[in-house]
């Protein structure tokens, strides 16, 4: 059995984004390896009340390295950059501790896990061990022809971390010594492996940060007889979700049979995109369901004919991969870690290009969609296997077969 140090900065049962991320990365790796965990304690509550229930338990050791409530604060603030000297600080200090457990220990790998983006590797490289770093997320650039919709703040925001994310690729000497040690790199996306090869030369190995759990037990969905095609739209009411251009798209159809069902947004949050559909005259296609359950949102999930994922900034989404456990296909952008999920066997995707040439490209499909019943059919059919490809099971076989040409 291998044993790792792993560095989780974030990590928390029950919980999505990284935390729920590097926890679901851990919790798989147990029940092959033996796993020594070093993370911030702000979920410790959380993990030690979890790990009794949990046969590989046993094989989970965890340090804690806390931080003040301040910090903490400062790290899901997204744009908050203060928190970058403090995380700097956290990883030395993290350091130190995989020092004194390499002594009591005897380890055979040592893995930065999270937080997943590049400009931060950790100090782990240092050490006299083997090193696997990621996955990380390295994306060159956030797609800055989508600021439409941006207060001047956040479009300048957006654009001053373009330059500094490629400043950092290009120049940042402690990353480019990480991924000169480690005897693999694993990008994120396509799009990181695609920076990580321009910047660093480095061969990275591709595997999304995100998996499945199996439990497609849903039916395939019925689309034939259909009047209505139902799409589903999901996410918070931010620029990089794009909800404005989905509402476009749904009324450059021109179709009252089309729907749009859209959740995740309070009813002050709801009111000038509600403004909007009522000027694009698609009023009446239009459902509300502001913040929703879990439940709720699966049970959307198995009712609709297509997910319609506009994001143009992500991960790897979770709710896609809770898409193709209710068996639902997915449109959306091809970029970032939809991107790679999204094949055609269980979904369609456009490119990256203008707002306004996106409008008539997601037009363009689901007006196809529409037309062809079929073809959402064999979709919905493909989701089970999908889900198969993407489970933590083979994700978690990736890693091992990667610990074990090292060790």
């Amino acid at each position: 059995m291998h044993s790792i140090l792993i560095n989780a900065y974030a990590c928390s049962p029950g919980m999505g984004s990284e935390p729920g991320m590097a926890w679901n990365w851990c919790v798989n790796l147990a029940k092959y390896c033996e796993l020594h965990i070093i993370t911030e304690a702000e979920f410790r509550k959380k993990i030690e009340a979890e790990l009794p229930t949990l046969p590989q338990g046993k094989n989970m050791h965890f340090y804690y390295n806390p931080v003040s409530e301040e910090i903490r604060r400062m790290c899901w603030n997204q744009g908050d950059w203060r928190f970058y000297f403090h995380y700097n600080k956290w990883q030395q200090k993290t350091l130190a501790i995989a020092k004194q457990i390499i002594k009591e220990q005897n380890i055979d790998i040592v893995h930065q896990l999270n937080m997943i983006g590049f400009r931060e590797p950790g100090y782990l490289w240092k050490l006299d061990k083997p090193f696997i770093w990621g996955p990380t997320n390295a994306k060159e650039a956030f797609p800055t022809a989508y600021l439409d919709d941006a207060n001047w703040r956040k479009s300048l925001f957006i654009k001053t971390k373009n330059f500094i994310n490629k400043t950092q690729l290009q120049f940042a000497t402690r990353v480019h010594k990480a991924v000169q040690k480690a005897s693999f790199v694993i990008a994120a996306s396509t799009d990181s492996a695609n920076a990580l090869k321009k910047y660093f030369q480095c061969n990275p190995i591709l595997i999304n940060e995100s998996g499945c759990n199996v439990t497609n037990n849903n039916p395939v969905h019925n689309f034939e007889g259909k009047q209505t095609l139902e799409l589903l739209w999901v996410g918070r009411f931010i620029f990089t979700k794009q909800l404005k251009l989905a509402l476009k798209s749904l009324a450059a159809c021109e179709n009252k049979n089309i729907k749009l069902h859209i959740v995740g947004g309070s009813i002050e949050e709801e009111a000038p995109f509600k403004k909007l559909s009522e000027k694009l005259m698609i009023k009446e296609q239009c459902i509300w369901h502001e913040k929703i359950s879990h439940d709720k949102v699966q049970a959307l999930m198995q009712q609709c004919d297509l997910f319609f994922f506009t994001s143009i900034a992500e991960g790897t989404p979770h709710v896609i991969l809770e898409a193709f456990n209710n068996s639902l296909p997915v449109l959306c952008f091809n970029t970032c870690g939809q991107g790679d999920c999204v094949n055609d066997k269980v979904g369609l995707k456009i490119e990256l290009s203008n707002p306004q040439q996106s409008i008539k490209d997601f037009t363009e499909k689901i007006e196809f969609l529409y037309n062809n019943r079929k073809e959402l059919k064999r979709m919905s059919a493909n989701c089970k296997e999908r889900q198969m490809e993407l489970s933590w099971d083979n994700k978690i076989k990736q890693m091992i077969e990667l610990y074990t040409k090292i060790k």
